[in-house]
């Protein structure tokens, strides 16, 4: 008896042992990305071209490996997966914060991208998907590109403090989808809380930087960063933030002695690059001057 339990454990730790670990025809990726004070994550598969016919119908009539007018999984194996840590409005409509399936119905000349609530089903779902579980659709017109991608992409582009673009990008076939998230909502909710607080010198520094960078509430944000200075002495960055909002508010002689401290202070710290974009602003506002 003991032979025969002896052999069967030989036997099965032998198949195990011998199975190959196969690499995957269609790779996984990760792609995450901040936009703002918010993250989105994307888990997909990347399918290659390999010299097929992708979208559509083929010459010869036959379809192609994403056939139009049928559901598509955005990539390969499982299906694609978006998480989204904040509400955010795709392409103008409401989206609440989740994990949903990305999915896609592509036709010729429009695109309809669907985030669906139900993740369980594998690739597309083809058989049980089910449309009421859809959480959002829209439509986007797909772009023909001259440059070709091999492999199926997802990627981030346009990325500022409130938006994003999410592009799809395989064969000669481009979609982007635009993103938005409520960053100024966020951020003035900490401005406010921060204020009341026991705010320091980075902190009016942070303010203002922020309202520079929005292009919003220039009044203010000169005020803070004349209090970051205040409480935090001479500091090449909050100077160079206080040039740039002096000139937003067309007060460029005081923004070319802002500039004109920052590069001194830059200088003494051997911070090259905040030297050099002192002195083009500096030229820049003085040629403004010279032609008004």
């Amino acid at each position: 008896m003991r032979v025969v339990v002896f052999l069967l454990f030989f036997s099965l730790s032998t198949i195990s042992w011998s199975q190959i670990q196969h690499p995957k025809a269609s790779p996984a990726a990760i792609i995450e990305q901040e936009v703002g004070l918010s993250k989105i994550k994307i888990s997909y598969s990347r399918p290659s071209a390999r010299g097929r016919k992708i979208f559509g119908t083929r010459a010869d009539g036959e379809p192609g490996l994403v056939p139009y007018g049928r559901i598509w999984r955005v990539g390969a194996n499982e299906s694609t997966k978006i998480t989204i840590d904040t509400d955010s409005w795709v392409m103008g409509k409401l989206l609440p914060k989740g994990t949903y399936a990305l999915y896609a119905f592509p036709e010729e000349n429009l695109w309809e991208i669907v985030f669906h609530k139900n993740t369980g089903h594998w690739g597309d779902g083809r058989a049980a998907y089910n449309p009421v579980e859809d959480a959002l659709r829209v439509q986007v017109k797909p772009i023909k590109t001259l440059g070709f991608q091999e492999n199926f992409l997802i990627a981030f582009d346009d990325i500022t403090h409130n938006a994003l673009t999410m592009v799809l990008f395989w064969e000669h076939t481009k979609v982007q989808i635009p993103i938005h998230v409520d960053t100024r909502d966020a951020m003035e909710k900490q401005i406010a809380k921060q204020l009341v607080g026991n705010p320091t010198a980075q902190t009016f520094y942070e303010i203002a930087r922020y309202y520079q960078e929005e292009g919003i509430n220039y009044l203010q944000a000169l005020k803070h960063i004349d209090k970051a200075l205040e409480l935090g002495g001479d500091t090449y960055y909050f100077y160079r933030i206080k040039s740039l909002i002096e000139a937003e508010l067309g007060d460029y002689k005081s923004a070319i002695s802002s500039a004109q401290r920052s590069l001194v202070l830059a200088d003494e710290e051997g911070k090259d690059e905040f030297v050099r974009l002192n002195d083009k602003s500096i030229k820049d506002w003085t040629f403004i001057i010279k032609t008004n």
